[in-house]
């Protein structure tokens, strides 16, 4: 034994029952370990046996080796967790040798595992009224993490990362239960940002004395972003992108662009949204503030069977629209007037898969019918708050970039871990939390609660404890209408909503919860998830924004999700904003080109090349006459009635088959409208 520790750096003693732990340690890897007795004798406490452990193995040897092993060491060491008791015995026995022991502050796991493993103010973790080493709690964070779920990587490093950083592992096992302890979830903040841009007084606008009267009367100067597009040219018919945050005054560029126009007699204004909630309330918003100077109507689409255009009067100086609303007028050959302004909110949408390339082919046939149709020069204003390559997208809608980065207010961005049946009386915390609570400007916190499916939302909103309402677009414009008056008169503490609202409907919402990471089936995208975001904190609503994922370890909500939850969220928090693309398969460059087809006859390749998307045209005009959708460039009554219900060829194919085999149109057509309104 003497020539296998010649040299010893370190005799660990630790306590263990009725006799001690020896640990030897030599250049920092432990040598052996043994267990020490100790008897009484008239000189005081001596060894009595020694025992070495090897594996399983135990081999007796003499205790005057434990005395040799004493005198070689560099240092010797008693545990903090050896009774007092035990400590005074053990320094009564080294005194006999004339050696010192100092007591120090060790891991007690490691010791009962023979390990000598010391710990300091700066590495000792809480843990169960005692101190661990980092190894020790994160090997307890990992059973605690096995037994929640099967946690990614990513998700697993941020955790560590906070029970280091809080030295506290019961916090941290307590944030997987649900804890809404701020310090632990936060994972950063937004900082508000503001450019230096020098406000345009509004009495120098010149616009037509109707409108510039009533901006007036509401503002003495512009805000940033609109003093930006009106010092490039947007009061003077230039076609811009206007790329900025949600709440910083973008939608008023086109109103002023579009009213001026429509005052000076230059032609009607289009106002285009992605979904139907938006246009009502915009609609509404235009009726109320300027019914008196100008004819508004509204264009959201028709059902498949019966085609009322909700009453569209295209007569009128403003239409507000959805993208399908008007985008079927021209399907249809309907006449939309000489329109002078069009202006496309949420333009992002481009790069979402089936209504990308519908906006794509909108934008194409609506410029065509401009060009054919009004007298002069239509102006395009096309407004997101999220844009990858804003640079390539303005070339691409040959558009004047309009980019302004200001964040009015703060945003922090919280995640928590827990499972899934928690999440709802998290969620009841956190909106209760907020609606308690008031802002510096007098409101209280306001929630906005993402899930994944129109259900889920009437399920949230039933169980939370405060007022709140679900949102979605199943329910009729009267409801809607009547939760956004509750919500904007603080009657509600929370609404819960599937995408609807993330395009912009406008709540003045303090916090975003997201209960599930999912919109239906797909996991949301980088762009999705700062869309919706934004909507957190208005800067003359409140002093900040708060935002929290809700996330289940290992959770998804589809089998055709590959990745998990906790993978989603640190992708998402983490992500760059991806550029907006629009790509066709085989299925919409049929479709796009029909409807192209239908709008422009011999045109239609011209339509195709004016889309931002690259359409195969030659292989979509044989796949039209293969389908016998098209005759030479003219569509047939069955390509015309395909187009007019915006079908894929597949739903075509479908439907013919249902009715060949005697199912009664109206319940086909009812079976694909159940289906459009699954999330």
């Amino acid at each position: 034994m003497s020539q296998q520790v010649a040299r010893v750096d370190t005799l660990f003693l630790h306590e263990d029952d009725d006799q001690y732990r020896v640990v030897v340690q030599r250049e920092g890897s432990r040598v052996f370990t043994g267990f020490l007795e100790v008897k009484e004798t008239s000189a005081g406490p001596r060894p009595a046996r020694l025992r070495v452990v090897d594996g399983s193995n135990e081999e007796l040897r003499s205790p005057d080796e434990f005395v040799e092993l004493a005198r070689r060491a560099d240092r010797i060491r008693v545990s903090q967790q050896t009774s007092s008791r035990g400590r005074e015995e053990l320094r009564e026995l080294l005194d006999g040798y004339q050696l010192d022991a100092k007591v120090v502050r060790t891991c007690r796991l490691c010791a009962q595992s023979g390990t000598y493993s010391p710990i300091t103010s700066e590495t000792a973790i809480e843990t169960e009224n005692e101190t661990v080493c980092p190894d020790c709690a994160r090997e307890q964070l990992d059973r605690q993490l096995a037994y929640h779920g099967d946690i990614t990587g990513t998700a697993q490093e941020r955790l560590e990362s906070l029970l280091f950083e809080v030295q506290d592992l019961e916090r941290i096992v307590n944030l997987l239960k649900g804890d809404l302890d701020p310090e632990l979830t936060k994972f950063d903040e937004i900082s508000p940002t503001v450019e230096d841009v020098d406000p345009v007084p509004v009495d120098s606008l010149s616009l037509h004395p109707g409108i510039q009267q009533k901006l007036e009367d509401r503002f003495d100067t512009l805000l940033p972003v609109q003093s930006l597009a009106v010092e490039n040219g947007a009061t003077e018919g230039e076609d811009q992108l206007v790329v900025s945050a949600t709440a910083t005054g973008k939608t008023l560029v086109g109103e002023m662009a579009g009213l001026d126009r429509v005052l000076n007699g230059e032609g009607k204004m289009l106002f285009l949204v992605p979904l139907v909630a938006l246009a009502n309330q915009k609609y509404g918003e235009f009726q109320d503030r300027y019914g008196d100077i100008a004819d508004v109507t509204l264009r959201v689409g028709a059902s498949r069977i019966n085609d009322d255009g909700e009453q569209f009067d295209p007569s009128a100086d403003i239409i507000v629209g959805t993208y399908e609303g008007v985008d079927h007028a021209l399907r249809t050959n309907k006449q939309l007037g000489d329109i002078g302004t069009v202006v496309i909110d949420e333009v992002h949408t481009l790069g979402e898969g089936e209504r990308g390339h519908r906006l794509d082919g909108l934008i194409s046939r609506l410029k065509y019918y401009c060009r054919e149709k009004s007298s002069g020069d239509t102006q395009w204003i096309y407004l997101s708050a999220t844009v990858g390559n804003p640079g390539t997208l303005a070339e691409a809608l040959e558009a004047t970039l309009i980019e302004f980065e200001e964040r009015p207010v703060p945003i922090e961005r919280h995640v928590t871990f827990l499972d899934g049946r928690e999440k709802i009386d998290v969620e009841d915390k956190l909106t209760q939390r907020a609606f308690d609570q008031k802002s510096s400007k007098g409101y209280r916190g306001q929630t906005i609660i993402f899930t994944n499916s129109r259900r889920r939302c009437h399920e949230i909103s039933r169980k939370l404890t405060y007022s709140s309402a679900p949102y979605h677009a199943g329910l009729d414009n009267r409801r809607r209408t009547r939760v956004e008056e509750q919500f904007a008169d603080q009657e509600l503490s929370a609404v819960v909503t599937t995408a609807a609202l993330a395009a912009g409907v406008d709540f003045p919402a303090s916090q975003v919860i997201f209960d599930s990471l999912a919109m239906g089936i797909e996991w949301l995208s980088v762009q999705e998830f700062h869309q919706m975001l934004g909507r957190a904190g208005r800067p003359d609503y409140h002093d900040k924004g708060t935002v929290y994922l809700l996330v289940e370890p290992d959770g998804s909500y589809h089998g055709s999700q590959e990745m998990t939850e906790d993978e989603v969220a640190f992708k998402l928090l983490k992500g760059e904003m991806e550029p907006v693309q629009t790509r066709y398969d085989e299925a919409a460059a049929v479709e796009e080109t029909l409807a192209n087809v239908t709008v422009g006859g011999n045109q239609a390749k011209r339509l195709n090349e004016m889309m931002v998307g690259d359409v195969p045209t030659k292989h979509a005009l044989g796949k039209l006459l293969e389908y016998d959708f098209i005759d030479g460039l003219e569509p047939t009554p069955l390509g015309r009635a395909v187009t007019s219900h915006f079908l894929s060829p597949g739903d075509a194919f479908a439907l013919l088959d249902g009715i060949r085999h005697g199912e009664s149109p109206y319940d086909l057509v009812a079976r694909m409208e159940k289906r459009d309104r699954e999330e």
